[in-house]
């Protein structure tokens, strides 16, 4: 096992040219600076529940007028320019990256004192054998080892496909996943679980998953994921 880790390591340089435009770096660095300046960190205000960068202190609209199943969400990035380019890069075969992102959310993590153990947002097998792998599944199980942490890895399934939600709102997406997912009541019951997922959107997903693992007992649910779409409160 350690000899491929440093295989993947020589072939996949990542701390010697950016992750963006390939240019060479120095001291370690993920980016370049010319690249750095186009990736934003989950940094200054954010809503205290869902975890998404806001520009005011204070708790979204969102979560005031619907309040999540998650006891709270963290994620390390904002979803726009080369920080959604790095993570469509990650679910298009360049793995390596889940370092990387695991490094920057477990500091997040950590926030959640009592939490005892960690899942991840499955696909059907279908979608895996496509794909060649889960990102949500890999970044868990990287965030399991930084943290100390247990991987439930048979927490919970992915029962059938669904179509594309990008375009569909949030009441479309919650009604595109009914049923989709299910918990087992003996991976689950009485933990205080941190679900990983890839990007916070609408939260639409995490949310199916949760309902899913708090019906077969789990005592609450936190969600990571590795960047979130910012949220502007009207001023």
């Amino acid at each position: 096992m350690k000899f491929f880790k440093k295989l993947i390591d020589l072939l996949f340089p990542e701390r010697l040219t950016c992750n963006i435009c390939g240019k060479e770096v120095f001291d370690d660095a993920y980016l370049c600076d010319e690249c750095a300046k186009d990736f934003k960190l989950n940094d200054g205000y954010t809503c205290p529940v869902c975890g998404r960068k806001t520009n005011l202190p204070q708790i979204c609209l969102e979560c005031k007028d619907r309040p999540p199943l998650f006891k709270r969400a963290v994620s390390a990035l904002v979803y726009e320019g080369n920080a959604s380019k790095l993570i469509i890069a990650f679910k298009n075969g360049k793995t390596y990256h889940k370092r990387y992102f695991a490094e920057l959310l477990a500091e997040k993590c950590r926030q959640f004192e009592d939490a005892d153990s960690l899942c991840f947002v499955p696909m059907t097998e279908k979608a895996v054998r496509k794909r060649g792998y889960n990102q949500s599944e890999l970044l868990a199980k990287e965030l399991s080892e930084k943290l100390g942490l247990p991987l439930l890895k048979n927490a919970v399934v992915k029962n059938r496909e669904t179509e594309s939600q990008k375009t569909l709102s949030y009441r479309e997406r919650a009604e595109n996943l009914k049923g989709c997912f299910t918990a087992y009541k003996g991976e689950v019951n009485g933990r205080s679980i941190i679900l990983v997922d890839d990007v916070f959107t609408t939260g639409a997903t995490a949310e199916a998953v949760i309902k899913e693992l708090l019906k077969k007992g789990a005592k609450c649910v936190y969600l990571a994921t590795i960047a979130s779409v910012e949220y502007k409160i009207p001023l």
